[in-house]
């Protein structure tokens, strides 16, 4: 099959724009290492507290924490595998063990929520004594230590799956740990314990509400989905307008790690440009106006007939021919 691509040899144009994430990757190692020490330590005392005091709250919080550690573990050692160079064996480095560990995170999450309600239910059968004086001042703390920890983000979330994951956990468990407070106050000033499951209660389904939509893109990256900033009919549409392209087939375009993405396109070309030269701007303009880093474009010289380079271009045609999909 090796024969199938190599019939133009001028036919194929790559293209890398390493200006946009040469910065991603390294530079959020100390963010990751702050964020996993503050929040391991807090999970440990929260977890302490929840018994100390009795509260279903604080140990739903602190269920949520440790996901936190473990998502924010995850992701962290995605961005250092995404960091590593390509081999024989990875010809794309390990870029894609960032969309693995997004959808691993989002699962956890759930995991850690089922554990939560559970716990919470049984509270409603058996309903404890609960300190809400201890309750309000660990969340208060809860409060800082994620605030903090989500800040160390705030920055990389917009280019970055896996930092937004971060980020919406730490920002998810400040919202928690305020909703734990203000559970704390009011059953100080109530005396009524039920309170407590109920909070937690409110407080699982709305992050699993909050969560949906990570596991959601997560998914979609790992089924190779055109990432959602790229309009698939723009990037059709421009390769289609370019000067002496008759066609566009096998067009796909496809996530290759939470930041990057990558592009392949045929073009039939009868007659027009093909050097070098034409083949770098299409690449340097599918990075500057898409986004798409790595675009590989193939040149055909014939449409269907196979009049031109004889039997290995007709070759190279029967194995496509099912794919035309415009």
């Amino acid at each position: 099959m090796g024969a199938k691509h190599g019939h133009h040899g001028h036919g194929h144009g790559h293209g890398h724009g390493h200006h946009h994430h040469a910065h991603g990757q390294g530079s959020h190692g100390t963010a990751f290492a702050i964020a996993v020490v503050l929040n391991a330590g807090f999970v440990v005392a929260e977890a302490a507290a929840s018994f100390v005091s009795g509260s279903a709250a604080l140990l739903a919080d602190a269920g949520h924490n440790l996901g936190d550690v473990l998502s924010l573990l995850l992701a962290w050692g995605a961005s250092v595998l995404a960091a590593r160079p390509a081999s024989k064996g990875f010809t794309y480095g390990l870029k894609s063990s960032s969309i693995l560990a997004a959808i691993a995170n989002a699962a956890l999450l759930w995991v850690a929520l089922g554990a939560v309600l559970i716990e919470t239910l049984r509270r409603f059968w058996q309903p404890e004594p609960v300190n809400g004086w201890q309750m309000m001042l660990v969340a208060a703390v809860g409060i800082g230590i994620n605030l903090a920890s989500a800040l160390l983000f705030a920055k990389g979330r917009k280019t970055d799956l896996n930092l937004r994951a971060a980020f919406q956990h730490l920002m998810a468990d400040a919202v928690v740990s305020a909703s734990v407070v203000f559970a704390g106050l009011v059953i100080m000033l109530t005396g009524q314990d039920w309170i407590d499951p109920v909070a937690s209660l409110i407080i699982t389904v709305g992050l699993a509400w909050g969560s949906w939509d990570l596991l959601k893109d997560a998914i979609k990256m790992g089924l190779l989905a055109v990432p959602g900033h790229i309009d698939e009919g723009a990037v059709r549409e421009y390769l289609t307008g370019l000067s002496g392209v008759e066609a566009v087939h096998d067009l796909h375009i496809w996530p290759m790690s939470t930041t990057e993405t990558a592009l392949t396109a045929h073009l039939v070309m009868p007659a027009g440009p093909t050097g070098d030269a034409f083949l770098k701007d299409i690449a340097a303009h599918l990075d500057s106006a898409f986004g798409i880093h790595h675009a590989t474009v193939q040149i055909e010289r014939a449409a269907a007939n196979c009049s031109l380079d004889g039997d290995r271009h007709g070759h190279h045609h029967h194995g496509h021919e099912h794919h035309h999909d415009h």
